[in-house]
Protein backbone atom coordinates (compact mmCIF):
# COMPACT_ATOMS: atom_id res chain seq x y z
CA UNK A 1 0.00 0.00 0.00
CA UNK A 2 2.85 2.22 0.53
CA UNK A 3 5.08 1.65 -2.43
CA UNK A 4 1.12 2.74 -4.55
CA UNK A 5 0.94 5.74 -2.29
CA UNK A 6 4.62 6.78 -3.17
CA UNK A 7 3.77 5.87 -7.08
CA UNK A 8 1.29 8.25 -7.05
CA UNK A 9 2.97 10.89 -5.00
CA UNK A 10 5.35 11.08 -7.49
CA UNK A 11 3.35 10.99 -10.73
CA UNK A 12 1.88 14.05 -9.06
CA UNK A 13 5.05 16.12 -8.25
CA UNK A 14 5.84 15.00 -11.51
CA UNK A 15 2.55 16.89 -13.35
CA UNK A 16 2.83 19.67 -10.84
CA UNK A 17 6.31 20.07 -12.03
CA UNK A 18 5.83 19.98 -15.52
CA UNK A 19 3.07 22.47 -15.19
CA UNK A 20 4.88 25.09 -13.19
CA UNK A 21 7.63 24.11 -16.25
CA UNK A 22 5.31 24.77 -19.11
CA UNK A 23 3.86 27.88 -17.20
CA UNK A 24 7.18 29.56 -16.65
CA UNK A 25 8.19 28.48 -20.60
CA UNK A 26 4.98 30.24 -21.64
CA UNK A 27 5.71 33.99 -20.27
CA UNK A 28 8.18 34.44 -23.04
CA UNK A 29 6.82 36.60 -26.01
CA UNK A 30 7.33 34.52 -28.92
CA UNK A 31 8.32 36.59 -32.05
CA UNK A 32 4.60 38.35 -33.31
CA UNK A 33 3.51 40.41 -35.68
CA UNK A 34 3.38 40.97 -39.51
CA UNK A 35 5.62 39.33 -42.05
CA UNK A 36 4.77 40.58 -45.52
CA UNK A 37 1.86 42.41 -44.52
CA UNK A 38 0.65 39.14 -43.29
CA UNK A 39 0.10 37.58 -40.02
CA UNK A 40 2.72 34.71 -38.71
CA UNK A 41 1.84 31.00 -39.85
CA UNK A 42 0.55 28.90 -37.34
CA UNK A 43 3.56 25.95 -36.29
CA UNK A 44 2.52 22.58 -36.97
CA UNK A 45 0.92 21.88 -33.21
CA UNK A 46 -2.55 21.81 -33.31
CA UNK A 47 -2.58 24.56 -30.83
CA UNK A 48 -2.99 27.32 -33.11
CA UNK A 49 -5.75 28.56 -35.65
CA UNK A 50 -5.34 31.99 -37.86
CA UNK A 51 -7.78 32.76 -40.93
CA UNK A 52 -5.11 33.71 -42.95
CA UNK A 53 -3.98 29.74 -43.32
CA UNK A 54 -3.64 28.13 -46.52
CA UNK A 55 -6.87 26.31 -47.75
CA UNK A 56 -7.15 22.91 -47.17
CA UNK A 57 -5.44 23.04 -43.71
CA UNK A 58 -8.86 22.64 -42.33
CA UNK A 59 -7.05 21.98 -38.27
CA UNK A 60 -5.93 25.63 -38.42
CA UNK A 61 -8.23 27.42 -40.65
CA UNK A 62 -10.10 29.65 -39.42
CA UNK A 63 -12.97 32.75 -41.13
CA UNK A 64 -11.33 35.94 -40.47
CA UNK A 65 -15.01 38.52 -39.41
CA UNK A 66 -16.18 40.66 -41.82
CA UNK A 67 -15.91 44.56 -41.25
CA UNK A 68 -19.12 46.61 -40.30
CA UNK A 69 -17.52 49.75 -38.61
CA UNK A 70 -15.30 52.45 -38.85
CA UNK A 71 -12.92 50.85 -35.95
CA UNK A 72 -12.97 47.56 -35.83
CA UNK A 73 -10.01 46.96 -33.65
CA UNK A 74 -11.68 49.12 -30.99
CA UNK A 75 -14.98 46.82 -30.81
CA UNK A 76 -12.21 43.44 -30.93
CA UNK A 77 -10.76 45.29 -28.15
CA UNK A 78 -13.30 45.66 -25.79
CA UNK A 79 -14.66 42.01 -26.71
CA UNK A 80 -11.23 40.89 -25.71
CA UNK A 81 -11.69 42.85 -22.30
CA UNK A 82 -14.94 41.17 -22.11
CA UNK A 83 -13.26 38.00 -22.02
CA UNK A 84 -10.76 38.44 -19.72
CA UNK A 85 -7.66 39.09 -22.25
CA UNK A 86 -5.35 42.05 -22.09
CA UNK A 87 -4.88 44.13 -24.89
CA UNK A 88 -1.20 44.83 -25.44
CA UNK A 89 -1.20 46.41 -28.70
CA UNK A 90 -3.60 48.21 -30.80
CA UNK A 91 -2.62 50.77 -33.54
CA UNK A 92 -6.09 50.30 -35.30
CA UNK A 93 -4.33 48.37 -37.92
CA UNK A 94 -2.98 45.83 -35.99
CA UNK A 95 -4.12 44.36 -32.57
CA UNK A 96 -2.16 42.10 -30.28
CA UNK A 97 -3.86 40.57 -26.92
CA UNK A 98 -3.03 37.77 -24.61
CA UNK A 99 -5.26 35.32 -22.28
CA UNK A 100 -4.11 33.88 -19.43
CA UNK A 101 -5.62 30.66 -18.11
CA UNK A 102 -7.02 30.38 -15.10
CA UNK A 103 -4.77 26.91 -13.86
CA UNK A 104 -0.85 27.12 -14.27
CA UNK A 105 -1.23 30.75 -15.79
CA UNK A 106 -0.45 29.66 -19.08
CA UNK A 107 -0.62 32.19 -21.80
CA UNK A 108 -2.08 32.81 -25.39
CA UNK A 109 -1.58 34.91 -28.18
CA UNK A 110 -4.12 36.76 -29.93
CA UNK A 111 -3.29 38.65 -33.23
CA UNK A 112 -5.69 40.76 -35.35
CA UNK A 113 -5.15 42.57 -38.54
CA UNK A 114 -7.39 44.89 -40.70
CA UNK A 115 -7.40 43.90 -44.30
CA UNK A 116 -9.05 47.11 -45.87
CA UNK A 117 -8.89 45.92 -49.38
CA UNK A 118 -11.53 42.65 -48.31
CA UNK A 119 -13.14 44.53 -45.81
CA UNK A 120 -12.28 42.31 -43.05
CA UNK A 121 -10.43 41.47 -39.94
CA UNK A 122 -7.68 38.66 -40.24
CA UNK A 123 -7.04 37.07 -36.77
CA UNK A 124 -4.58 34.34 -35.04
CA UNK A 125 -5.01 32.67 -31.86
CA UNK A 126 -1.74 30.51 -30.76
CA UNK A 127 -0.79 29.03 -27.55
CA UNK A 128 3.00 29.06 -26.35
CA UNK A 129 3.56 26.46 -24.85
CA UNK A 130 2.38 22.62 -25.32
CA UNK A 131 1.19 20.63 -28.58
CA UNK A 132 -2.78 20.52 -27.77
CA UNK A 133 -5.06 23.44 -26.70
CA UNK A 134 -8.06 21.17 -26.69
CA UNK A 135 -9.79 23.27 -28.68
CA UNK A 136 -9.09 26.42 -27.00
CA UNK A 137 -7.68 29.07 -29.22
CA UNK A 138 -10.86 28.20 -32.15
CA UNK A 139 -13.39 28.25 -29.19
CA UNK A 140 -11.78 32.10 -28.16
CA UNK A 141 -11.78 33.48 -31.60
CA UNK A 142 -15.70 32.01 -31.91
CA UNK A 143 -16.36 33.80 -28.68
CA UNK A 144 -15.09 36.98 -29.87
CA UNK A 145 -16.43 36.48 -33.11
CA UNK A 146 -20.17 36.39 -31.66
CA UNK A 147 -19.45 39.66 -29.21
CA UNK A 148 -18.60 41.33 -32.49
CA UNK A 149 -21.26 40.34 -34.24
CA UNK A 150 -23.66 41.62 -31.07
CA UNK A 151 -22.03 45.10 -30.98
CA UNK A 152 -22.02 45.67 -34.69
CA UNK A 153 -25.98 44.69 -34.66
Amino acid sequence: MKILLYILFTIGLIIIIGGIVLAVQSHHTPVLGLVKGQLRPCPNSPNCVSSETPIGDAEHSIAPFPIRTNQPLQHLAAAINQLGGTVIINDGHYLRATFTSRLFRYVDDVEAQVDAAHKQINWRSASRVGRSDLGVNRKRIEALRQRMQRQSN
